[in-house]
């Protein structure tokens, strides 16, 4: 038992440690005001600003640097075509009999986009336009792609073709294999001056594919010409493979994208993706002597032809 005095110094102590607690807390509150009412200024934008230079590198690096799998995720849509055409004659021209390397990807469930001097080789032809003023007629005897993992080739049946514009969809051939292809996915940002970009493509066709193919295989048919013979052949041997070029936008114009990816003779008609895998544009062409020059058609120009590919359109106001 606790006689009086000893509960009324209990009371006393307690309370003076309450009071000292309680005052405790109030200067801590007190300091924290202080600090908040009486930093520096400028320690507290310095902090702002290193935050914000902080998370704009890091932007950068982002939008600089290639994912491995938005190239390598894109490349088993990305075909080799090969083609074969001829232009009847007429009394004052001769007929011109010839072939056509390209590139296509697929852009929706059954069909193909591409160039459409890929597949109207005769478009955009002086030689075969002045046969075809003359009286010619052109015919496509032969259109087929080659995809990354099968070795067999499927036909192409063009289904739309821009009117004002080097554009084409084409229906591919209904297979067990072509039914597992995935359509690219297609930026829905326009894309700007600066961005980076890669083109996936066939440059020089077999040529190409040939000539980074094994010791073995390059041997045995680096002196073939580019026939579909040798294109079969590599299908067989799983070396059908796009290669991609990187670099960078230098000009948007109307439809156009310049950017300085390399590409070559068989690169029409590749897809140029974004670092997200995306694609902005349809590689199409390059000025000879300006390594900067190569030229793409916008992603823009093709979503509609898609869709009137869709609704089984055959040519397209674009």
């Amino acid at each position: 038992m606790f006689d009086s005095d000893s509960k009324d110094s209990l009371v006393v102590e307690s309370w003076q440690r309450f009071v000292q607690g309680l005052l405790g807390v109030m200067a801590l509150v007190g300091a924290l005001v202080m600090a908040h009412y009486y930093a520096p200024p400028e320690s507290a934008e310095l902090t702002r600003r290193v935050h914000q230079l902080t998370k704009q590198v890091n932007d950068l690096e982002r939008q600089g640097a290639f994912r491995t799998s938005a190239v390598d995720d894109a490349r088993n849509s990305v075909a080799y075509i090969f083609g074969v055409y001829r232009i009847a004659g007429s009394d004052r021209t001769a007929p011109i009999h010839a072939r056509v390397a390209g590139t296509g990807f697929i852009v929706a469930p059954g069909l193909l986009a591409t160039n459409r001097h890929v597949a109207e080789p005769w478009y955009g032809d002086r030689e075969a336009a002045v046969a075809l003023r003359r009286g010619g007629s052109p015919e496509l005897e032969k259109l087929e792609a080659y995809f990354p993992g099968s070795p067999l080739p499927v036909t192409l049946q063009p289904v739309v073709v821009a009117k004002h514009g080097d554009l084409a969809v084409l229906k591919i051939e209904d297979t067990a294999f072509t039914r597992t292809l995935k359509p690219l996915a297609m930026a829905t940002a326009p894309p700007q001056v600066g961005d980076p970009i890669a083109v996936l493509a066939y440059p020089m066709g077999v040529t190409g594919m040939v000539a980074k193919s094994p010791a073995a295989v390059y041997d045995r048919l680096s002196s073939h010409q580019d026939d579909p013979g040798t294109a079969s052949e590599l299908a067989a041997l799983a070396l059908i493979r796009p290669s991609a070029t990187f670099g960078h936008i230098g000009d948007v114009s109307s439809d156009k994208l310049i950017y300085d990816a390399a590409t070559a003779r068989g690169g029409s008609g590749g897809p140029v993706l974004n670092t997200h895998g995306e694609v902005v544009g349809i590689n199409a062409a390059y000025i000879d002597g300006f390594s900067g020059g190569t030229l793409g058609i916008a992603t823009a120009n093709l979503v509609p032809l898609v869709d009137s590919a869709r609704r089984g359109s055959r040519t397209s106001g674009k």
